[in-house]
């Protein structure tokens, strides 16, 4: 029942934030851009992809750590070709979007991200270090490819007579980034001062301490 009432209050809220932007003369959420086809396609799969990638960082440390025995550090250090990868492609998929159809090149990047993760659920239970890098690595290589066209397809959608289509202040959010390593941070503190591992997120006090009794009833 509380998640159901706090998705209903996010969809008021974005309702009410739509409706309050639609007649704005500079909207942060310029929702008019919706109405491009090209546009809106672009921003949804945009969001899926980020999705993906949001939820492959938050769950890999616990396949590397709960199944598979690695610890903080070197499940940092086997999560690193991912954004590595992604960090050496994308100055590589930019400048060839200005040649090639941008949707083409977004649509390879996505088919060979979707096949890093499909590599990654089947990863084996005696994975080695190779398996997992090549794995992150192709992941990295997908996202890498997609985000670089995507982007030029997404502001290439808005019309010329759209004066402020990133928002009035032309400002781009730098919050996902930090977000994306906050999650295991705090499960790996949780784990550090508590001596449990907590497997399901939220990690609320008593899901905490249900793992510490847990622990303690099996000495």
């Amino acid at each position: 029942l509380p998640v159901a009432v706090e998705w209903a209050v996010a969809a008021t809220c974005g309702a009410l934030l739509w409706r309050r932007q639609a007649g704005h003369p500079a909207p942060m959420l310029p929702v008019d851009l919706f109405r491009v086809p090209a546009f809106t396609l672009s921003a949804v799969t945009a969001i899926c992809a980020f999705a993906a990638q949001s939820f492959g960082f938050v769950a890999l440390p616990f396949l590397l750590q709960s199944r598979l025995g690695y610890g903080a550090v070197a499940t940092g250090l086997l999560m690193t070709p991912w954004p590595a990868v992604v960090a050496l492609l994308a100055p590589v998929a930019g400048p060839l979007a200005d040649r090639r159809p941008p949707g083409l090149l977004g649509g390879i990047g996505l088919a060979t991200f979707a096949a890093g993760l499909a590599a990654l659920a089947l990863l084996p239970p005696q994975a080695s270090v190779a398996d997992i890098g090549w794995r992150t690595a192709v992941c990295g290589a997908g996202f890498g490819f997609f985000q670089a066209p995507n982007l030029k397809a997404l502001m290439g959608s808005v019309p010329p007579r759209e004066r402020h289509p990133e928002g009035p202040f032309g400002a781009k959010g730098l919050g996902e980034h930090v977000l994306i390593s906050t999650a295991p941070a705090i499960l790996n503190a949780i784990r550090h001062a508590t001596g449990v591992l907590v497997t399901k997120v939220p990690a609320t006090p008593s899901r905490i301490l249900a793992a510490i009794r847990e622990k303690e009833a099996r000495r």
